[in-house]
């Protein structure tokens, strides 16, 4: 299982970006997918899940008025759109796959077991 996060950067506040998941090495349509992110001095938290088909997602009260988080199976690769980003959205945000299905079970750090490298964002001006 390989999973690589990509589209990180510096963004001014305000700002938009798009965060790619390149995953390899199973079947993207068979597992749910979300989004974390790590702040320096801070825990891994949630940002959003969604499930195999794309049908149904969950996100993390701070992002989900400007965060969509999508899929395209076909392509292996999952993403996530965030709009109006704000300083304290800089992280390094990771993909990871989740080890059950269904989106009250991918929530927790603890429900997935693989992980990207992380990609950083940083927002400033």
């Amino acid at each position: 299982v390989q999973l690589q996060a990509s589209g990180g950067g510096l963004v001014q506040p305000g700002g938009s970006l798009r965060l790619s998941c390149a995953a390899s090495g199973f079947l993207l349509g068979g597992a749910y997918m979300g989004w974390f992110r790590q702040s320096p001095g801070k825990g891994r938290e949630f940002v959003a899940a969604i499930s195999r088909y794309g049908e149904t997602t969950a996100y993390a009260d701070a992002v989900k008025a400007r965060t969509t988080i999508s899929r395209e199976n076909a392509k292996k690769t999952v993403y996530l759109q965030m709009h109006t980003l704000k300083p304290e959205d800089t992280a390094i945000y990771y993909c990871a796959r989740c080890r059950r299905l269904g989106l009250g079970v991918c929530r927790q750090v603890s429900d997935f077991d693989s992980w990207g490298q992380g990609t950083l964002v940083t927002v400033s001006s």
